[in-house]
């Protein structure tokens, strides 16, 4: 599964990049988030905004992010991934603080030890957050945001107890079609 989704984002990155347009955009860069109350997740992210549909407002994306290269690195806590499609609307164009909102939807799978084979350890994800992104000089871009998931469980219903309702995160991308001078 984790071939099939590097192979799917690099795709997406070299198709993107062929279909490159002056004022488009594809941010790609590292994600840091935090499950409040639980685990530290880390992974990559990408966003792209077409230069033909609401450029630089209306964005596309995928992130991974997973505790296997966060908590969970070289410790005993539980290796968990999240898989995320998104859809975000950033405001104030042309600003160097711009608020966005997006809305999330994915599947997440965790790595519970052999003793807990009987709980929940996947589950889709359907989350919404808020926050706010600079934009610098250059084609860095830093956001952060505070989100709900709206699928989170205590190990019941099927739904895996890992999976908490709130997180939030801190995004470092950097726009790949954006030329530097």
């Amino acid at each position: 599964m984790l071939k099939r989704t590097c192979f799917s984002a690099i795709f997406i990155i070299v198709a993107c990049y062929v279909a490159h347009a002056q004022s488009s955009v594809l941010d790609i860069g590292p994600r840091l988030q935090k499950d409040i109350g639980l685990y530290y997740e880390n992974g990559l992210s990408l966003s792209y905004s077409n230069k033909n549909i609401k450029p630089d407002r209306l964005y596309f994306g995928f992130t991974y992010v997973s505790s296997r290269l966060g908590t969970a690195f070289n410790s005993n806590a539980i290796k968990q991934d999240n898989f995320l499609v998104s859809t975000a609307w950033y405001f104030r164009r042309n600003h160097l603080i711009r608020p966005f909102t997006r809305i999330n939807a994915g599947y997440f799978m965790s790595d519970y030890p052999e003793l807990f084979d009987v709980l929940p350890h996947s589950s889709f994800l359907f989350s919404a957050d808020a926050g706010l992104s600079f934009q610098t000089h250059l084609p860095l871009k830093i956001a952060t945001s505070l989100g709900y998931n709206f699928i989170s469980g205590k190990g019941n219903n099927n739904t895996p107890g890992t999976l908490y309702p709130f997180f939030y995160q801190l995004t470092l991308s950097w726009n790949i079609l954006q030329h530097t001078k």
